[in-house]
């Protein structure tokens, strides 16, 4: 009896920290002066090109890439993930969103529900996001059209539909407001390291993942699983792709072609229409910091 007296208080104490610990925690409150809805569409543009945002969210089997209805199903261990509906909508998009809405979506993994997104959706990488990106992207999707409807829930194993436990994922794989790109002083180095690894967020296809879905560290940028199911994304460091120049890769990033008489396909086909959008600066740039990357052997797909 005296055991069951302690542990009664102690194992409410624990849920009590479990509870708090794995909370959303929205980086930024409303009327955050940072994030006044003051963007530039034809910068965020750009951003939406280099994010590859229509590759996800423009309506599967149809041709209009700014339709971005949803629905497209992302294949997991955990069961099958959609993509949402991200048109300017007010009832199924994300009309309705304010600048800050969206900082704390791309930035937190936060959504105005005060509920966490699930990692299918690359908020690791876009946390690094700068506030003028987020506010041109906000602006330049005001200007798409609206498109009606939702996709079907995400039909996930019932262990995985219990969001809170995105609070733990977190506690060991996110930390926000950190980009993996290194510091440097040469500019186009440090563009290319922002467009890869913060808004490209190359690394969440090009590598593989560990039992709990979140990057394995040394596989990054060696190769995995392509989130659509149709194949194994390819190694892009040295070990694959150490013969191609710099003038190789950003070719390849705005025709699609490759240094040996081949293209890409899969999902990559989506990426180069999004790269031929930027200016030729940019894919030079990341051409210039996919060079860089350390070697690492492909892992077994």
């Amino acid at each position: 009896m005296r055991i069951l007296i302690w542990l009664c208080p102690a194992a409410i104490l624990a849920a009590f920290v479990i509870w708090f610990v794995t909370g959303p925690v929205m980086p930024f409150a409303a009327g955050d002066p940072r994030l006044r809805d003051n963007g530039d569409p034809a910068q965020g543009q750009l951003v939406f090109a280099a994010g590859d945002c229509a590759s996800c969210h423009a309506i599967p089997g149809q041709k209009d890439r700014l339709k971005l209805g949803g629905g497209l199903a992302l294949a997991s261990p955990f069961g099958m993930f959609r993509a949402p509906n991200i048109s300017s909508d007010s009832i199924d998009g994300i009309g309705t969103w304010s600048t800050v809405d969206l900082a704390n979506a791309l930035i937190g993994g936060v959504s105005p529900q005060d509920r966490h997104y699930y990692p299918a959706f690359p908020y690791a990488s876009y946390t690094g996001m700068r506030l003028d990106d987020v506010r041109n992207l906000r602006a330049y999707l005001k200007t798409l059209a609206p498109v009606s409807g939702r996709p079907p829930e995400h039909d996930l194993f019932l262990l995985f539909r219990m969001r809170r436990l995105l609070g733990f994922w977190k506690l060991l794989f996110f930390r926000e407001g950190q980009t993996r790109a290194p510091v440097t002083t040469d500019p186009i180095l440090a563009r290319g390291g922002y467009l890869v690894e913060t808004v490209g967020h190359c690394a969440e296809c090009h590598s593989s993942r560990n039992i709990f879905g979140a990057i394995k560290p040394e596989t990054r940028f060696a190769g995995g699983i392509d989130p659509e199911g149709t194949g194994f994304a390819p190694n892009i460091t040295s070990s694959r792709i150490g013969h191609w120049s710099e003038a190789d890769i950003a070719e390849m990033l705005k025709s699609g072609n490759t240094p040996d008489n081949g293209r890409v396909g899969s999902s990559m086909a989506d990426v180069v229409t999004n790269m031929a959008m930027l200016p030729q600066s940019d894919r030079a740039a990341i051409a210039r910091y996919i060079k860089t990357l350390p070697a690492r052997p492909t892992p077994h797909p």
